[in-house]
């Protein structure tokens, strides 16, 4: 098992248990008392309540509805869907029937080995096996009772591949295209992306590789094109086509209103009910009023992460943190861990986010993957000095800034460029050759300057020092090493690169003015630390026992991943799977 508590030695000191629940944990809501909580208005009784309409809340609803049992959904947001609805929607689940259809070589004991290797002793062997041994029945299971169908992201490797077990082909998949009618007014409540697809396209997460290069690489182009007929195809069915994140919540939500389980939106959880030591039920907010929702069997909490709660980032997490560089759903305030721990429940990994380099954009940062890792360009510190593999895995690049900031400042971190690079490579959804948009250069997010000595003084770091590194990563990049930090080693680091660029696909000189720069801050996709559970998913107290009635999944549970990431869609996959097991352990059939 894992230790309950993940918290750096000044979070330790700072506040004991009173303090973390006082301080911390008790910000917002505040526990009902159990007698109070059953004189509220009773809005209803299922077997089933699940708190949160993310990936998780929904595959878990849906699972119990298909066990014969009365579910309801509740949910924070007036939108459904949660992070998962905003994201590219990966999912990483080992031996999956989409792969072994596509012939990827997984096997069981691959699976096993990558996953211990990846996560090491941070989360127990028995979650860790739990997650690998339902994974594939949870997704055949969703497929089977929704809409849903999905797509292996062929290529985009694991996260560590080199590792025994890893493959550098990739176990991600994603889903496949949906039409939103199919969805009719509840369409309009679903979550928006974190970025909009170009109109008239239709754009899944594979793609996106091949997008940053349309105007350089046949395949590029090709790819464009074929996203360009895809929409023009679903125009003329006269469909509302949705891929990655919008795709996987509408179907989810597609089966749980075949399921007959109803949602309801805009229902805060204000706190957990507890009757004769068992979790019973939620106390809730509906229609601006508290009310008591009972579950005979069980509650899940799906609720997600605490990222937009700037107390409980700023108690577990180490520093600078804030709630302006995630992209995380912005009802995520980690309402659904505070409830579990004010009952006592344990917490693991706290000080951990699902994290990435992000641009600190002016309206909602911008997390930056094709970027940092696209030939001709680099990473530096404040000292103007690289300190990381800019192409390792975007949680890796975030935790060597975080550990090397004491020492050597490099928060915000800045990502440098020359023209040919612009000119040659999609910026977020800038166009290669275009101008940046005035107001990422008012807000300091992005610089332009002749020489580096003129970007060195506008980003305030040394000029010599600016140079110097340049200098070096030119010369290491025309021979296409980096001896330095290992940049292309791993199969990993050329997912999203150029390969026409040789001999190394990351590597390119910077010698074009004008020089670019981008501010980069630790960014997150949400949290990855809560209620710690089992491998049967039901939440644990400090001292190991079970919470009777409470489960938990997705990013209100810490998350079985540890402080790693085995690859593409690690969050989203084991959010869905701890789901299903957690509503197929109350149905008595795990």
């Amino acid at each position: 098992m894992t230790s309950s508590v993940h918290l750096s030695r000044r979070h330790v000191l700072a506040a004991g248990a009173a303090g973390a629940a006082g301080t911390a944990l008790g910000a917002g809501a505040v526990a009902q008392p159990a007698a109070h909580a059953a004189d509220l208005p009773l809005l209803g009784t299922y077997d089933v309540v699940v708190i949160g309409s993310g990936a998780a809340g929904m595959t878990a609803a849906l699972t119990a509805a298909k066990q014969g049992l009365s579910c309801v959904v509740v949910e924070k947001a007036p939108t459904f869907g949660g992070s998962a609805a905003r994201s590219g929607a990966g999912i990483w689940i080992p031996n999956n029937s989409v792969i072994i259809a596509a012939g990827v070589p997984d096997t069981p004991a691959k699976a096993a080995e990558y996953l211990a290797a990846v996560v090491g002793p941070d989360v127990s062997v028995e979650r860790q096996r739990a997650f690998l041994a339902h994974g594939p029945a949870m997704l055949s299971f969703v497929m089977a009772n929704s809409p849903l169908r999905f797509r292996w992201m062929e290529g985009y490797a694991d996260y560590y591949p080199e590792l025994p077990g890893g493959l550098p082909n990739g176990r991600s998949i994603e889903p496949d295209q949906l039409d939103g009618n199919l969805l009719g007014p509840e369409l309009a409540r679903l979550n928006p992306p974190y970025m909009d697809v170009p109109a008239g396209m239709v754009v899944f997460s594979a793609d996106y590789k091949w997008l940053a290069l349309a105007a350089v690489n046949v395949k590029g182009a090709a790819v464009a094109a074929a996203c360009l007929a895809r929409g023009t195809a679903a125009a003329l069915r006269g469909e509302k086509p949705l891929t990655m994140g919008q795709s996987l919540a509408a179907g989810l939500r597609l089966g749980l209103r075949s399921a007959g389980v109803p949602v309801w939106l805009g229902t805060p959880l204000t706190d957990l009910y507890v009757e004769n030591g068992t979790v019973s039920g939620a106390v809730v907010t509906r229609d601006g009023a508290p009310g008591l929702v009972r579950a005979r069997r069980g509650v899940i909490v799906g609720s997600g992460g605490f990222e937009h709660n700037a107390a409980m980032r700023e108690h577990y997490q180490r520093q600078p943190i804030g709630t302006d560089w995630t992209v995380g759903a912005k009802e995520n305030t980690g309402d659904g861990i505070r409830a579990g721990h004010r009952l006592g429940a344990a917490l693991g990994l706290m000080d951990d986010a699902w994290w990435g380099p992000a641009i600190p954009l002016p309206g909602q940062p911008y997390f930056c993957l094709a970027e940092r890792t696209l030939p001709g360009g680099l990473l530096i510190n404040a000292a103007g000095a690289r300190f990381v593999n800019e192409a390792a895995p975007y949680s890796d690049v975030v935790h060597t800034m975080y550990d090397v900031h004491d020492t050597s400042p490099a928060i915000p971190a800045w990502l440098i460029v020359d023209q040919y690079y612009r000119n040659r490579y999609l910026f977020k959804d800038v166009l290669p050759a275009l101008p940046l948009p005035a107001d990422w250069y008012s807000s300091g997010a992005a610089h332009k300057a002749w020489t580096l000595d003129a970007l060195a003084r506008s980003i305030g770091v040394p000029a010599p020092a600016l140079r110097t590194t340049v200098d070096r990563f030119n010369a290491q990049a025309r021979h296409g090493r980096d001896p330095d930090f290992k940049r292309g080693d791993s199969a990993y680091d050329h997912y999203y690169t150029d390969p026409s660029v040789l001999p190394n696909s990351c590597l390119a000189p910077l010698w074009l003015p004008p020089y670019h720069a981008f501010r980069i801050v630790p960014g997150d996709l949400g949290t990855k630390g809560g209620l710690l559970t089992d491998a049967r998913a039901r939440v644990l107290r400090e001292d190991g026992s079970v919470i009777k009635g409470l489960y938990a999944a997705g990013n209100a549970s810490s998350a079985v991943m540890g402080h790693s990431y085995a690859g593409a869609g690690s969050t989203i996959g084991p959010a869905m799977t701890f789901g299903y097991i957690a509503a197929r352990d109350i149905a008595g059939s795990l």
